[in-house]
């Protein structure tokens, strides 16, 4: 894949205000493990490498265990997520396809057990902040740091 640009060296102001708001969603107060996964979910199902890479690396800094994260991509069929993880990965998917799904009640009403009202303002923020920075790094090809084995021998 070849990078059509680099959009952060061509724009920088605008570009920060992406990682400003990404840095206030994610004080917002919700669980730094809750919101790696939600990236992690709506990247894998937007085939972004770059936010999956970047995402699965912080969720393991932030204590997230391999097995969970292999996993993801099947969370329904697995025990390994809380019904909170499950709410939010339901949501996660129903916002990211929003144009096939349009936000089903039935997931909405999946988030009320598990959080107030005003975390599912804040999730739902979240969620789209990652569909933003997914669709930056895609449109622009904008290529994962990791060098690919062929290059690496």
């Amino acid at each position: 894949m070849k990078a059509r640009m680099n959009p952060f060296a061509v724009a920088p102001d605008a570009l920060s205000l992406m990682k400003d708001f990404s840095k206030k969603v994610e004080s917002l107060g919700l669980e730094p493990s809750l919101c790696e996964l939600v990236k992690i979910r709506s990247s894998q199902m937007n085939g972004c490498a770059f936010c999956i890479h970047l995402h699965t690396r912080a969720a393991r800094a932030h204590g997230e265990t391999e097995e969970r994260i292999y996993l993801l991509d099947g969370w329904r069929e697995s025990p390994l997520y809380t019904g909170r993880e499950r709410a939010a990965l339901g949501w996660t998917e129903a916002l990211t396809l929003v144009s096939e799904t349009h936000a089903p009640d039935e997931d909405y009403a999946a988030l009320k057990p598990h959080f107030t009202e005003e975390e599912i303002v804040k999730l739902t923020l979240l969620i789209g902040m990652i569909n933003i920075a997914n669709r930056i790094i895609l449109g622009f090809r904008v290529v994962h740091p990791v060098t690919p084995r062929s290059e690496a021998a």
